[in-house]
């Protein structure tokens, strides 16, 4: 089955099937992002970030993800976007297990885009380290590279396990989109969580509030037009973005690394 998104002013992918649960839902990020600015230009974005299990979404969902995308604030319709990084989501995988996601829209999620290979778009290799929806399993770090090869103009998908290169998984073509074809202007790193009706909202990260035992982005960095790379800079370059504090929170943001997550338990 196909699962397309409605749009959505946070970007984030959460299927139709869940949404039919309850007419009423509710989104949250702890996440850092660039400034959105159409002359800031990316060419994409590293980072290396834990993944957890046995943590309950609640028929909601669980996310850590790198997205990179750009659009015309405030219209949402415009958005073009790709996110890659874990989920759980039982209204997608049918289970409570962590799974690899990667998304991409090009109109807000309003009729284009998918996860992972529910529709065509993303193109795997042959020999891909990490094919998108596979289940992940154990506490563990992983790093991902999305970057607009310069000789193709195609957005890739490089993947890795910490201590080992980078290997190509696939490719989103420069034909799916519009505004992005050319370059990103906006690039987030961060948690999501999404809950229905009167439930609960989910965990972020691994539960804890951000600090040494809670989940973190490290090696965060953007991509030059050229392949090469360059860390964030300090706030204000880069802004926090999170929706309610009594749930999640975001440490400060270090050189290149922060820490994210909360307990969950928000009712709007």
């Amino acid at each position: 089955m196909q699962f397309k998104t409605r749009a959505s002013s946070n970007g984030s992918l959460v299927s139709n099937e869940a949404e039919k649960l309850d007419n009423k839902r509710f989104d949250h990020h702890a996440a850092y992002t660039s400034l959105p600015d159409v002359v800031t230009k990316f060419y994409g974005a590293i980072a290396t970030f834990d993944v957890y299990e046995s943590l309950s979404a609640n028929d909601g969902q669980i996310s850590s993800a790198v997205m990179v995308g750009n659009y015309e604030y405030p219209h949402v319709d415009t958005l073009n976007i790709i996110q890659v990084g874990w989920n759980i989501q039982p209204s997608l995988y049918g289970d409570n297990k962590t799974h690899f996601l990667i998304g991409w829209t090009t109109d807000g999620y309003s009729s284009t885009g998918c996860f992972d290979l529910k529709c065509n778009g993303f193109v795997l290799v042959n020999h891909a380290p990490i094919t998108p929806g596979d289940t992940l399993e154990g506490k563990s770090k992983m790093s991902f590279k999305i970057f607009k090869s310069k000789d193709s103009g195609d957005w890739w998908l490089h993947f890795a396990h910490v201590g080992q290169k980078f290997a190509p998984v696939g490719y989103w073509p420069q034909s799916l989109f519009n505004s992005l074809k050319f370059y990103s202007n906006y690039v987030s790193w961060g948690g999501y969580t999404t809950s229905f009706g009167e439930k609960r909202s989910p965990p972020m990260g691994n539960g804890h509030w951000p600090g040494p035992d809670s989940a973190a982005f490290q090696d965060m960095q953007y991509v030059n037009e050229d392949e090469t790379t360059y860390r964030p800079g300090p706030v204000p370059g880069l802004q926090t973005w999170v929706t309610n504090q009594e749930c999640y929170k975001v440490s400060d943001f270090m050189i290149d690394h922060f820490s994210y997550g909360g307990p969950g338990g928000c009712t709007n």
